[in-house]
């Protein structure tokens, strides 16, 4: 025998079939599925949270989502650290304060909590996830403060202040004018130079939103706002109460300063940057007239242009 070797003299036993896995393996290499989302994944809150905040220290702006119609009643919501202070130092009125969880405590902040404390204004903790939603994804930087939905006057009303202070009536009639930091304006120069009250429309315009309110430093705590829901048909009752009505048109060719009605119960429209004057607007105007500028300068804002036309009338008003 070949190798010396010797045989068992039996016969090689065949292997015989395996057991199958059942179909496990085939099913392991169909995968898990797709792959979810970031926001179904355990570290994203945590991720989007450090974004934020980094977002807010570097004064940065996010996305703002869709701005949902809001109703005449609901409340306004003013953030950010330097903003709720202001508003709390000029007096504006205030529901309740918010202020982050955890939030990094400065000069700012302190002084704030303190004047709320004072005038017994909410003191509310917050997550900075509400305080996104409050301000609609505006900075906030950790504080927010909560005003009331403004209470508007009827037009006839600025008419009844006028005659209580044994005054000659000066209403200010704002005409497509949709920025509220305009309308803040506007009330500012209203309030300084001895108006009685500003009369808007209640669509298509800007209205007393926290924005105005910062615009206008505090002075619409001093000054009533009315609100009309035909402009046209407001001027026309004013006319027919003894008010002429004065509009600011930049190709009149009447300066402010030669109109001879500026001593008399007065009107003063402000139209919108852009448009000016609506044709319906401008036809219940006794006059209309422009502010004088050099050429170069082919319109004014209408904050500032609502404060030069008042300051002339205040002038012509102290002779």
């Amino acid at each position: 025998m070949a190798a010396g070797g010797r045989a068992s003299g039996r016969p090689a036993k065949k292997k015989g079939p395996s057991k199958g896995t059942g179909g496990q393996g085939r099913r392991g290499l169909e995968g898990k599925g797709s792959t979810p989302p970031a926001e179904m994944r355990h570290w994203y809150k945590d991720k989007a949270r450090t974004e934020r905040i980094a977002r807010e220290e570097r004064g940065g702006r996010r996305p703002a989502p869709t701005r949902q119609r809001r109703s005449e009643d609901a409340p306004e919501f003013i953030g950010g650290r330097n903003p709720v202070l202001e508003a709390l130092l000029a007096g504006v009125p205030a529901n309740a304060l918010y202020v982050a969880q955890r939030i990094d405590n400065d000069d700012r902040v302190r002084d704030s909590i303190k004047i709320a404390a004072e005038r017994g204004i909410a003191l509310l903790e917050s997550s900075r996830d509400k305080l996104d939603r409050l301000t609609e994804g505006a900075v906030h930087q950790g504080i927010v403060l909560q005003i009331p939905a403004y209470d508007y006057a009827h037009p006839s009303e600025l008419v009844e202040l006028a005659q209580d202070a044994a005054e000659v009536p000066l209403v200010v009639a704002l005409d497509g004018v949709t920025d509220p930091r305009n309308l803040g304006a506007i009330a500012r120069s209203a309030t300084a130079f001895g108006a009685h009250g500003l009369l808007i429309p209640s669509r298509r315009a800007a209205g007393v939103t926290g924005g105005a309110w910062k615009t206008s430093a505090g002075t619409l705590a001093n000054l009533r706002v009315a609100r009309a829901a035909n402009l046209t048909a407001a001027l026309r009752e004013y006319r027919d109460a003894g008010l002429f009505v004065v509009g600011l048109d930049g190709e009149s060719t009447t300066d402010i300063g030669d109109a001879d009605l500026l001593t008399e119960p007065l009107v003063v429209v402000v139209g919108s940057e852009g448009k000016g004057l609506s044709r319906l607007v401008r036809e219940q105007c006794d006059v209309l007239v422009r502010i004088p500028m050099q050429a170069a300068a082919e319109s004014l804002n209408a904050g500032v242009a609502a404060g030069v036309a008042l300051y002339e009338v205040a002038r012509h008003r102290r002779r």
